[in-house]
C-alpha cells in the first residue's frame, strides 16, 4: 500500500485493487487497451475493493441476456445480504451497438409473462443505441441486457443476484417468476450522463485536479496515465483511496466513486 502526501499534508493512502478475470462464453480473448491479451474468453474483469461496491469492466461481444435485479428488500426475503442497483459507463463499442434499458411501454405482469413464454420480450423493450462515454443508471427492478459488441465499466452494488428472464434461446436456466415477481412493469426514467447520484454510490467523471475521499472511495482509470499523489496510475487501475485530498494530474481520464456518507 502506498501512502502518498495530500494537499493538504495530512498522508492519503492508495491501494491498488488486484483483478480477477472471468471467462464467459460472449467474451473475447481481446481486452485491449486496458488489459494483455488472454488465452481464453474473458467476459468480466471483477475489482472487490472490501466495501460495499464492485466494479468490472465488462466485454460483451455477444448479445447478453435479459435480466433483471432485486432491491434489497426482496434480496433478503430470498436469503441474499443485498439487492443490486447498478450503473454502466460505455467505454467503447461497434457501430450500431445498443442496449436494452426498460420498457417502451407500462405493461401488466400477464404481458411481460406472456412474451416471454411466445419468445417476443424484444419487443417490449426500449432499446438505446450507444456511443463511447454514454452513462447509464440501472435500477434493482429495472429489465435490461447489453448488445453485443460494447467494452464498458460496471459499478454496482456489491452482490451477484441476477434472474434471467430470456436468453435467446440459448438454453442456459432462466429464472423467470422470480424476475417477473422483481420486474418494474413501468418505463425507467433517463439517466444518460455523469454525475450518477444514487443512495448507494456517487459517481462522477475525474481528468485531474483534488478529489475528496471519505476513505473507502475508489478511482478507477478508464483512459490514458498520470499520477495520483505520486502514485503512477494508468488505465485498467482501480485503487481504493483512503481520507482526505488527493492531488491527480497528467492525461488520463477516470472515474471517481464514492460511498455515501
Amino acid at each position: 500500500m502506498a501512502s502518498i502526501v495530500s494537499t493538504n499534508s495530512s498522508p492519503v493512502s492508495l491501494k491498488q485493487v488486484t483483478p480477477a478475470f472471468h471467462s464467459r462464453v460472449w467474451g473475447t480473448t481481446n481486452l485491449s487497451p486496458w488489459f494483455p491479451l488472454q488465452k481464453e474468453k474473458i467476459g468480466e474483469v471483477w475489482f472487490e475493493p472490501g466495501n460495499d461496491l464492485l466494479v468490472k469492466f465488462l466485454y460483451a461481444e455477444q448479445d447478453l441476456s435479459v435480466q433483471v435485479h432485486p432491491n434489497d428488500e426482496q434480496a433478503r426475503q430470498v436469503g441474499q445480504d443485498r439487492g443490486k442497483t447498478e450503473m454502466w459507463h460505455v467505454l467503447s463499442c461497434d457501430p450500431g451497438a445498443k442496449i436494452a434499458f426498460g420498457l417502451r411501454e407500462t405493461v401488466t405482469m400477464d404481458k411481460l409473462r406472456s412474451a416471454i413464454q411466445k419468445n417476443s420480450l424484444e419487443s417490449l423493450l426500449r432499446y438505446v443505441p450507444v456511443q463511447p462515454g454514454d452513462t447509464f443508471f440501472i435500477p434493482a427492478g429495472t429489465i435490461h441486457a447489453i448488445g453485443g459488441g460494447i467494452r464498458l465499466c460496471e459499478i454496482q452494488q456489491h452482490s451477484d443476484v441476477t434472474y434471467r428472464l430470456y436468453d435467446y434461446g440459448r438454453g442456459r436456466q432462466l429464472h423467470v417468476e422470480e424476475g417477473l415477481a422483481v420486474s418494474q412493469l413501468t418505463p425507467t426514467d433517463s439517466h444518460f450522463a455523469l454525475p450518477v447520484t444514487c443512495e448507494y454510490f456517487h459517481v462522477e467523471e475525474v481528468k485531474g485536479g483534488v478529489v475528496n475521499s471519505s476513505g473507502e472511495d475508489l478511482l478507477i482509470v478508464l483512459e490514458g496515465g498520470g499520477h495520483a499523489g505520486d502514485e503512477p496510475i494508468q488505465a485498467g487501475q482501480v485503487w481504493k483511496l483512503g481520507a482526505g485530498k488527493l492531488a491527480l494530474r497528467g492525461a488520463f481520464r477516470a472515474l471517481h466513486a464514492a460511498l455515501p456518507l
